[in-house]
């Protein structure tokens, strides 16, 4: 099939909707939204605000919504942007359909993850979190390409999202666009039905926000999930993509 899908795997609590504004807003590029939600949503006991209607807005096969995912690219684009949660991917589901991809990895330090997710969810299990499939996935990827793929963090492009956007563009051989850093604000035909429960920050915006880091203190139970996840981190951390000098 022709054209560039660019499978963008992310946890929670992560920049990952805006990075989906940021490349709908180039006019060579499609988006779909967290096409496995319903999947996940079936298989496991969480219950999150709208699952009925999640359910009911996505198929639930995952083999149907793999298949999908690489054909044809909607709209007649020749980019098609695909965000994804990683711990949409459950542990027995295959990633050979992977392969037919782009896959890159938008990462974020577990320290701010586990703040922003113990507020909704403050008994958090860690396989909610993603750093475990994140690695599972990179993993693979890295077996089939026979080297890394693209890694960027959340807190490199909210410090420099030009030189942050460039760096990734270049990496997947395609323009970068000024479009790519302001968007108009408001919702999307795009996003997913869960937005009106998630996505408000986000519809309010017009362009990434400002770094500001998180340094709350940590209960002892946050601390226990961040020393989990902070290995898993590490290690696409190393391999991060920087803005050319």
């Amino acid at each position: 099939m022709k054209g560039l899908r660019i499978a963008m795997w992310s946890g929670p609590r992560n920049i990952s909707t805006a990075m989906m504004r940021a490349w709908e807003n180039r006019r060579d590029t499609a988006v779909i939204d967290e096409p496995f939600y319903a999947y996940y949503l079936l298989n496991t006991a969480t219950n999150h605000p709208g699952r009925d209607e999640v359910l009911a807005s996505q198929s639930t096969d995952w083999r149907a919504v793999a298949s999908m995912l690489a054909g044809p690219i909607p709209g007649g684009k020749t980019i098609w942007y695909q965000k994804h949660m990683t711990q949409h991917i459950l542990p027995d589901m295959p990633l050979d359909w992977l392969d037919g991809l782009v896959n890159c990895f938008l990462i974020r330090a577990p320290r701010e993850v586990v703040v922003s997710f113990t507020a909704i969810r403050p008994d958090a299990a860690i396989w909610e979190l993603g750093f475990e499939q994140q690695l599972r996935i990179f993993e693979h990827v890295c077996r089939q390409n026979a080297g890394v793929p693209p890694i960027v963090d959340a807190a490199d492009i909210l410090k420099d999202p030009a030189g942050m956007l460039h760096a990734l563009c270049t990496r997947l051989d395609v323009p970068f666009s000024e479009r790519m850093l302001h968007w108009p604000a408001g919702k999307r035909a795009s996003d997913g039905v869960w937005a009106k429960y998630w996505y408000q920050a986000v519809e309010r915006s017009t362009g990434f926000d400002t770094y500001k880091p998180r340094k709350p203190e940590l209960s002892a139970f946050q601390k226990r999930l961040v020393e989990q996840c902070q290995p898993l981190y590490e290690r696409l951390w190393t391999q991060r993509i920087l803005p050319a000098a």
